[in-house]
């Protein structure tokens, strides 16, 4: 193990670590974000409604984020964390390099896509297949969209997604049985429904022009809108036996600081919030690096007392 204990290790440079790290190092915090270099939005070429940063790619915001945190003195490194465990007074923190220690951590990455397994799909992910109709539907506004159902919850994205266009085909087979209010309410807006499942999404010089179900239909769209399965994959941190929570669309249990149940660790993002966009991720960073800060703060003030009682006995 090196002799150097940081203050915090940030585990993802994505918006939400890049965003703690900011606030630690503003601290005047020793700090070091362990990234891989594979952000979630990374299939995406641009974003939209992050203010200030409207159509900027997530790379360059990430190079933005890095060169703040470098001057703040946050150090990087680029592997791959493969345990944290619990030393007591310290974090001890693996990665495919070798160990380290630290007082604290904010973890920041952890969320895998499962997306359909549909033929097409998967090469078009970012760009013809879009998820969030507030980060991609202006851009597709007024074509004719498709929306490919993978649960129940998929009728809300269905609904949505008409906001942005009057030629919406949605995909229903995962949707299971709609009620007659909600079929009412569907054809009332003009939407189409299918209920035979996609077997291939079609393309075209590489654009989407098609959704072929398995009763051999073509549907034409030019876009299409689906959710992927958020999965949890925090195996690196399987030893510290963070509460999860159960509730449908949230991640680890934290506070409003982002103090999840282990006293040293933090966390923020699709960790947290697997369907916030990147202005949230970015304010939970904020707090959940403040809010380590603060349990440090803390913990020196704690050790400063032991030291002078030392000194007064």
């Amino acid at each position: 193990m090196t002799d150097t204990l940081y203050d915090a290790v940030i585990v993802g440079g994505g918006t939400a670590g890049l965003s703690a790290a900011q606030m630690l190092g503003r601290a005047r915090r020793r700090v070091l974000v362990i990234d891989a270099g594979s952000p979630r939005n990374r299939f995406a070429a641009q974003m939209h409604g992050v203010l200030g940063h409207d159509g900027r790619s997530p790379a360059e915001l990430l190079r933005i984020g890095r060169a703040e945190a470098e001057a703040y003195g946050v150090e990087f490194l680029e592997t791959t964390v493969t345990s944290i465990d619990d030393a007591g007074d310290h974090l001890t923190v693996a990665h495919d390099g070798g160990t380290l220690a630290a007082r604290g951590a904010v973890l920041t990455t952890g969320v895998v896509d499962d997306l359909p397994d549909v033929p097409g799909l998967r090469e078009q992910w970012g760009r013809g297949v879009i998820h969030c109709p507030y980060c991609h539907g202006y851009e597709v506004a007024g074509r004719r969209l498709g929306v490919l159902a993978t649960s129940p919850a998929s009728l809300h994205q269905i609904e949505l997604v008409r906001q942005w266009s009057d030629d919406v085909t949605a995909f229903t087979a995962a949707l299971g049985d709609v009620d007659d209010a909600a079929a009412a309410r569907l054809a009332g807006r003009g939407i189409r429904l299918v209920d035979s499942p996609v077997t291939e999404l079609r393309t075209d010089d590489d654009v989407v022009t098609a959704a072929l179900t398995a009763d051999g239909a073509a549907h034409a769209i030019d876009a299409l809108f689906t959710a992927p399965t958020p999965r949890l994959h925090l195996d690196y941190a399987a030893s510290l036996d963070l509460a999860v929570s159960t509730e449908p669309g949230e991640g680890l249990r934290v506070d409003m600081r982002g103090a999840t149940s282990h006293p040293r660790v933090f966390a923020a993002g699709n960790v947290v919030s697997p369907f916030g966009n990147v202005p949230l991720s970015m304010g939970q960073g904020s707090m959940a690096g403040a809010g380590l800060n603060a349990a440090l703060v803390m913990e020196d003030a704690a050790s400063a007392l032991r030291d002078s009682e030392t000194l007064r006995s």
